[in-house]
């Protein structure tokens, strides 16, 4: 009885997503004709309230309330990195995303290599910058599968064999299909039943563990013990000496390369207006608080003796959502997961499509395309991405989706100087950033297959670990640096500057008109 009550209510939520999917087309409708800024940002239209649930409901997938209790289930402390991470995140988008959003609105560009575009003149490193952006997203969005898929095999929803695939795409499909059709205004009507279910759902399930313990400190206790502490003043959930880099470094790089991703920068241009990007940063700090309470839940399943398979620490809240609650707020839960997983997989699926057609398809294929045809090519590259994502989860092992989504993380952080510094000054030389890109990219990539695909490594042997993310950014700084004045001396043209944007930071020659404003 108690697994037919979970499912019901399972089926009810996802339902629930299916039937707000449908009502999309209803959010801000235009009578322009078909765009693909239409398609792909809602027009520009996102209020405060709409804008604050879609960049939420982006940034905080569903991976991510599954991957960092799983971390802290399995290594205690440095899996809290992410809190600090979140926090970061917070006035960086207040600064960037609102002088990004101000510089695309006054001239149309949809992507960051819209922006780069028109920042360098540079038909390449435009391209460079798309290309990293549609790599690193395809395993992140792999990644949302594989979460879906975790906890409906922890709540007994996932039949063994094809049935399991089947129950999963059809979860998938609705939308899919949704997003096909209306685009970005279909995970924008569905984050706000993530928002809903997922702060209701946190807050029993945090309600229940506190009270079967016996409050926050009888928990980190039990989990304590659990991960083979005995001696409080060398407890394994505080950092020790030797970890606080590698949690410092990797805190740091993955807040810079959030605001890289092309989903994320897709959320925040769909705002309609900068001051509304503002208030929505301040208020990004409630769903870091949501992600630390997921955090404190995998504290909780250690404390309350859950086994998770092999390699399958994602799993333990999932299990302790089972063991401890009934039925129906069980479903609600693994419920409200699994559509939170929907909105950053659909909104992932159209920036890549977007930056598909805008900044390989139209530039290098079909010049001439109409916006109506731009549209016709971003919504099946959309399906074909989530088909691909499908395929990629159902032929190779979770760990390879994995190791690719942790390569991907090092990868964006390359396009940083490019796009944020490129916001404040044009100093840098284009092939010098396109150096600079290849040097971070190619050393980024060894230093993480070098460790067995760990994003966190020693430079060199016997020193403190690190993110290699942040040493290959930093590679990439340097040679982008040491190259600049070198093209300069010799020569090397520039491409024009279609930005309004100040050439030098403290140049002392007054901006163009309307620089200030951007």
């Amino acid at each position: 009885m108690a697994g037919a009550a979970m499912t019901a209510t399972f089926l009810a939520v996802i339902g629930g997503a299916s039937l707000l999917a449908v009502t999309a087309r209803r959010l801000r409708p235009s009578d322009r004709l078909p765009s693909l800024e239409g398609w792909a940002l809602a027009d520009r239209s996102l209020g405060p309230g709409w804008t604050w649930l879609l960049l939420g409901g982006t940034v905080y997938t569903a991976y991510t309330f599954t991957a960092v209790p799983g971390l802290a289930y399995g290594n205690g402390a440095p899996a809290f990195f992410a809190v600090p991470y979140t926090v970061i995140v917070c006035p960086l988008a207040f600064v960037l995303l609102s002088r990004l959003w101000s510089v695309a609105r006054r001239h149309g560009y949809i992507t960051a290599a819209d922006f780069v575009r028109g920042r360098y003149g540079s038909a390449p490193l435009a391209l460079v910058v798309a290309l990293t952006g549609i790599l690193a997203t395809m395993p992140y969005l792999a990644l949302q599968l594989l979460g879906i898929r975790a906890v409906l095999r922890a709540g007994g929803l996932y039949p063994p064999g094809a049935a399991g695939d089947l129950v999963m795409v059809a979860v998938f499909a609705g939308l899919a299909v949704a997003t096909y059709r209306h685009g970005l205004r279909a995970p924008t009507v569905i984050a706000a039943l993530k928002a809903v279910a997922v702060f209701v759902s946190l807050t029993a399930v945090c309600w229940l563990v506190l009270d079967r313990f016996g409050g926050p400190g009888a928990v980190f206790d039990g989990a304590a013990r659990a991960l083979g502490g005995t001696d409080p003043a060398h407890s394994p959930l505080v950092l020790t000496p030797g970890q606080q880099p590698a949690y410092a470094t990797l805190a740091l790089g993955s807040a810079l390369a959030l605001l890289m991703y092309p989903h994320v920068l897709t959320a925040g241009f769909a705002a309609d207006g900068t001051r509304t990007l503002r208030k929505v940063s301040a208020g990004l700090p409630a769903w870091t608080a949501l992600l630390a309470l997921f955090g404190f839940l995998g504290i909780a399943a250690l404390a309350a003796g859950v086994r998770t398979p092999a390699g399958g620490a994602e799993a333990a809240v999932p299990m302790l959502v089972g063991r401890l609650m009934p039925g129906p707020l069980a479903g609600l839960v693994f419920g409200s997961i699994v559509v939170g997983a929907l909105v950053p997989a659909a909104v992932m699926s159209i920036a890549a499509a977007t930056g598909f057609v805008r900044n390989v398809y139209v530039e290098y294929v079909h010049p001439t395309a109409t916006p109506k045809r731009q549209v016709r090519v971003a919504k099946a590259v959309s399906l074909t991405a989530k088909l691909g994502a499908v395929a990629f989860v159902f032929g190779l092992r979770d760990q390879d989706a994995i190791n690719l989504q942790l390569l991907g993380g090092v990868w964006i952080l390359q396009i940083f100087p490019a796009v944020a510094v490129g916001l404040y000054t044009r100093w840098l030389h284009p092939r010098a950033l396109l150096a600079g890109w290849a040097v971070g990219m190619t050393a980024g990539t060894y230093l993480v297959v070098r460790e067995g695909f760990s994003s966190i490594v020693p430079l060199v042997a016997g020193s403190p670990e690190i993110y290699a993310g942040v040493a290959a950014l930093v590679l990439n700084l340097a040679v982008a640096v040491a190259a600049t004045p070198v093209l300069t001396r010799l020569g090397v043209p520039r491409g024009p500057d279609a930005t309004d944007l100040p050439s030098r930071p403290h140049s002392g020659r007054r901006p163009p008109t309307g620089a200030n404003n951007a």
